[in-house]
């Protein structure tokens, strides 16, 4: 019986490395653009709205890390299903939960802060793991071969039977396809040129069309809350410049009491008595707090005096580390 290593054509048999053990788990990453193109020699594929996931299945064990190489908790369904197969794999994909039609990262973090297999599953939130590359199989490094193939490779390697889905791409029509996730409520689209091989960290090779303005922040700091709310009023955030945490304004919204009572116990135990911006806001009930955790946020724009416009609270991330956070420009 074949391997998925045998779909490689017998052109690129040379690209393949052969390796004892799945090589370190570091995500490649997509670069911010606003310059959308529809390219024969790109693919195309959904940008979903959940957590980076990266799984290693080795001697039989799987572990799960965020683009970091952080272990990730909270998936059992996930790890069982790797689990079933014999070949060692490194796969790279997204973890999501849903809200109707639409991945919800907001719904996503009800799983993403339990570390309990069974507590993870009484929530409710079912979870789903869109594999869309592979690094390793079949003894092999897979990481120089072109995407197309990889993509091939993979589709082969596992059974995709819920929770695993395998990521569809629709290829060289970019335009239209961002103009028809953007008409169904998605977030964008990720553009892969295909005949790019994978490599760890930022790249062009890898571009991210967006729908709507989102990105991470880091917590900075938070107001006290007023009237009948809970928790806090609004969390201080901002992104490193230069070596220095730059204030990008205060996001009030987008939170419901439960996130509101156990995000403040997190805040609560990181208060300093510094602020962490480099030019600080001034007013009554601030809190500061060591610049440790990291929030997803969306907005409506960038103000000239560089504050975001009507931002709103999307959940944290575990996967990026706050010193990785910058003000995501257009490129």
């Amino acid at each position: 019986m074949t391997g998925p290593v045998d779909l490689v054509p017998e052109s690129s048999r040379g690209r393949l490395r052969p390796a004892a053990r799945p090589p370190a788990a570091q995500a490649m990453l997509a670069t911010l653009t606003d310059r959308y193109f529809s390219d024969p020699g790109w693919l195309f594929e959904r940008k979903l709205d959940g957590e980076r996931v990266l799984a290693v299945r080795e001697h039989g064990r799987v572990r799960l890390l965020s683009r970091n190489g952080n272990p990730v908790t909270g998936y059992p369904e996930i790890v069982e299903a790797l689990s079933d197969g014999s070949p060692d794999l490194l796969v790279d994909g997204e973890v999501v939960a849903f809200d109707g039609n639409q991945t919800s990262f907001a719904r996503l973090q009800r799983r993403m802060q339990i570390a309990d297999p069974d507590r993870a599953r009484r929530t409710g939130v079912a979870v789903h793991y869109y594999l869309f590359d592979v690094l390793y199989a079949d003894g092999y490094d897979l990481t120089r071969l072109p995407l197309r193939q990889r993509k091939a490779v993979l589709r082969r390697a596992l059974r995709f039977t819920d929770p695993l889905r395998y990521t569809a791409h629709r290829n060289e029509q970019g335009e239209r396809y961002l103009r028809q996730a953007c008409r169904a409520g998605w977030e964008g689209l990720i553009a892969k040129r295909a005949d790019a091989p994978y490599h760890p960290g930022r790249s062009r090779d890898w571009l991210k069309f967006k729908c709507g303005h989102e990105q991470e922040f880091v917590i900075g700091g938070f107001t006290d809350p007023a009237g009948s709310r809970i928790g806090f009023g609004a969390l201080l955030i901002g992104y490193h410049e230069r070596g220095r945490l730059r204030y990008a304004g205060k996001v009030g919204t987008g939170y419901d009491r439960d996130t509101l009572r156990r995000l403040r116990e997190r805040l609560d135990r990181r208060e300093t008595g510094a602020a962490p911006f480099v030019a600080p806001p001034r007013g009554r009930g601030i809190h500061w707090v060591r610049p440790e955790l990291v929030a997803e946020v969306g907005f409506s724009e960038w103000t000239d005096g560089g504050m975001l416009r009507h931002p709103r609270f999307l959940g944290l991330r575990r996967d990026k580390s706050p010193d990785q956070v910058i003000r995501e420009r257009p490129q």
